[in-house]
């Protein structure tokens, strides 16, 4: 329980947490960020590490010259995109087993949004879907477990990847330290993870009414 409170506290106050370690690990941070970013992107029992909340307060501890813009978005582009083709894999491998298996961290529920996910974008749902907390974590498992060939998903794994990394640190870089926005992160934070998560249920709920 613990331990859980202490996660939930990181990814509430994720720019606290950072801004510590970038004075205390120095240029190990890109390597943290790096290892956090992958398994958000990569590993399908880990969606509840903060992704888009992190992205952004990196772009503002960037604007201050703690770390480097350029460094952290290819670096990170990079983390999203090998941990999309490693989730992709893992998809391809273990992911019927696992729907098989009834896995309480895997279950029919979390399949069927991500299925819901992708009839209503397409092809085009990996590029989405990095914007969507959750989502963002399953739909490369699914991919993996028949939805796209490896090419096509590579492809949209890549280009998603940099959208989602470029796009949410620059707009940290030019938002993360305007006062009022500082003051009031932690309302960033949760529209950040609220937004992008009702408007996937907003495109489930059109599924389910067209095929009805």
């Amino acid at each position: 329980m613990e331990f859980a409170a202490q996660l939930i506290d990181f990814v509430l106050h994720v720019d606290r947490y950072l801004e510590e370690f970038v004075k205390y690990y120095d240029s190990w941070i890109y390597l943290l960020l790096f290892v956090i970013v992958f398994l958000e992107a990569g590993v399908v029992l880990t969606p509840f590490l903060p992704g888009d909340s992190l992205l952004f307060v990196v772009g503002g501890i960037c604007a201050v010259g703690l770390m480097d813009w350029t460094i952290c978005c290819v670096l990170l582009s990079t983390a999203g995109a090998v941990g999309g083709q490693f989730n992709y894999w893992m998809g391809s491998k273990l992911g019927t087993t696992l729907m098989k298996s009834h896995s309480r961290w895997f279950g029919e529920r979390e399949f069927q949004k991500t299925q819901d996910f992708y009839k209503t974008y397409g092809s085009s749902a990996i590029v989405i879907a990095r914007f969507v907390p959750f989502i963002r974590t399953f739909a490369p498992f699914v991919a993996g477990m028949g939805q796209m060939t490896f090419y096509s998903f590579s492809l949209f794994n890549v280009i998603g990847a940099i959208i989602w990394v470029f796009g949410i640190v620059s707009a940290g870089y030019a938002l993360g330290n305007v006062p009022w926005v500082k003051g009031h992160i932690e309302f960033f934070i949760w529209g950040l993870v609220l937004v992008p998560s009702l408007i996937a249920v907003w495109g489930s709920y059109k599924v389910k009414a067209r095929e009805v």
